[in-house]
């Protein structure tokens, strides 16, 4: 299913109050981005609905440190814009939600997508000199620890 990607990221952009290209900006997205196609391929996991994790599950912190609530904001923010930039139904808007809302949580889950969506944002956070635990990732992820902090080194 085709979805409206930039004009998605425009309307993230209009109500971002944080830096776009900081600690959890564009540049953090597109790498869970691309580790998310990476592993969801692997896993079999709905390839939508992590390019839609991706672009919003951090699109509603109101700063780059603690900001507990921002994974909640986040899925109220997705399940709002559901039928205007995107269209799922109730099953993959409930995965995206619940991706979002528990991404910060340390939380692991035996759903293909909501896994690859959190593996996806945890190999990222070398960018922030942690690394993940593999018990917190899947093996598929595990697979790639070395390949995503090397991304992060650059």
């Amino acid at each position: 299913m085709q979805y409206s990607r930039n004009a998605l990221i425009d309307h993230v952009r209009s109500q971002f109050r944080i830096n776009w290209h900081g600690l959890h900006g564009t540049n953090h997205w597109a790498r869970v981005l691309h580790h998310g196609r990476r592993i969801g391929l692997k896993r079999d996991a709905d390839l939508l609905v992590v390019e839609l994790f991706a672009f919003l599950h951090d699109s509603c912190r109101r700063d780059d440190g603690h900001d507990p609530l921002h994974g909640e904001r986040g899925a109220e923010f997705a399940h709002g814009i559901n039928g205007q930039f995107f269209h799922l139904n109730s099953q993959r808007l409930d995965n995206l939600c619940h991706a979002i809302r528990h991404h910060s949580s340390g939380d692991i889950s035996t759903n293909p997508t909501i896994q690859t969506c959190w593996d996806a944002d945890r190999l990222d956070l070398g960018r922030v000199g942690i690394f993940p635990s593999p018990e917190f990732i899947s093996d598929v992820a595990s697979e790639m620890i070395d390949y995503a902090n090397e991304l992060n080194r650059r």
